[in-house]
């Protein structure tokens, strides 16, 4: 396993990680879920990624039972929590959700609580809220930290303005900016990472723990032909990854990759996060998965890794033609 330094904070980051949203509750029980997180461990994973709202709760709470048992040494491994939708569904109050102190404060306890731990190493602003002031999350965030319930605060699809903001604000209150900045990136979705944090990346420094890297499966060419019954695209409530990603110019691509994939003697999935952790400013991809083989071959991606030679590179942003143009004046 290779680790890598999350932006300029001290802390190491397995390159590739393991997640729970989506897979955790909807998909696999206890038991699988100890099978691939043992398995991941053992492969030299060390950053496990949750959330208040993956299964309403019940993500975390099956991963603090899994903890709980497996019972590793805590300092062995980086633990995330994220705060914003809250837990409740259709029936949160107002102050169920979103950036406030409140929400934040009692929601990081509740993360706690159901993950059985007594901190989290990253603590994540699961989206930005135009309607809490930036200093009241920046002081918020830096409290906990403050109270040992938190060691690294981040953000999660916050755009590169609002992550500036809240690092001037950290910077005139004496305080601490978010470490860490969790974006979607894909070879389907690059602007954000390539483009426009580039100023953060350079100015900042700032560690990312990507999510998706796989395009919601797209890129593993399972949905090539049609989206197979048990898949994330099947299940309820996620229909939503259908309509704004299922559509045919996009297949023919994947198809495509698949080609290059093949001449190269390497697996899609594979050259698909190899591709995304071969960026510089990725810090760790976190991979989700159901079943043991299907992380046994995405983890083969540290072996794909040495193969992303800039011509390799060239050959694949001609075949996806996703590279974003940047405009300079």
């Amino acid at each position: 396993m290779e680790y890598r330094r999350m932006g300029k904070s001290g802390l190491q980051l397995s390159v590739l990680s393991f997640g729970s949203w989506v897979t955790f509750a909807r998909q696999t029980d206890d038991h699988t879920n100890e099978r691939l997180m043992t398995q991941a461990y053992e492969a030299g994973v060390n950053f496990f990624d949750n959330a208040e709202v993956y299964s309403a709760g019940q993500s975390e709470e099956m991963m603090g039972r899994v903890l709980k048992k497996l019972n590793w040494d805590r300092s062995s491994y980086v633990l995330s929590s994220k705060a914003y939708f809250g837990w409740k569904g259709e029936d949160k109050k107002p102050n169920q959700h979103g950036l406030s102190r409140k929400h934040l404060m009692e929601a990081c306890h509740e993360a706690l609580e159901r993950l059985q731990v007594e901190y989290l190493d990253l603590y994540y602003c699961h989206r930005p809220d135009a309607n809490v002031p930036m200093e009241e999350v920046v002081r918020t965030m830096n409290t906990l930290i403050q109270q040992g319930k938190v060691f690294y605060w981040g953000t999660s699809e916050w755009t590169a303005a609002e992550i500036m903001e809240a690092h001037m604000i950290a910077k005139d209150l004496g305080l601490e900016g978010p470490a860490v900045e969790q974006p979607e990136y894909n070879l389907f979705n690059r602007r954000k990472l390539e483009v426009d944090y580039a100023p953060i990346f350079r100015n900042v420094g700032m560690g990312t723990t990507i999510w998706s890297p796989l395009a919601s499966g797209i890129l593993t060419g399972k949905y090539n032909d049609g989206i197979p019954e048990g898949s994330r695209m099947s299940l309820e409530g996620y229909e939503w990854l259908k309509d704004r990603a299922v559509v045919e110019d996009k297949i023919n691509r994947v198809k495509a990759l698949g080609d290059f994939a093949n001449e190269l003697g390497v697996s899609l999935p594979t050259l698909s996060i190899a591709w995304c952790i071969s960026n510089p400013n990725v810090t760790t991809a976190i991979l989700g998965a159901t079943k043991v083989d299907q992380l046994t071959e995405n983890l083969k991606a540290l072996e794909v890794l040495p193969l992303m030679t800039e011509e390799v590179k060239q050959k694949i942003d001609d075949i996806m033609g996703t590279k974003p143009v940047v405009i300079r004046n």
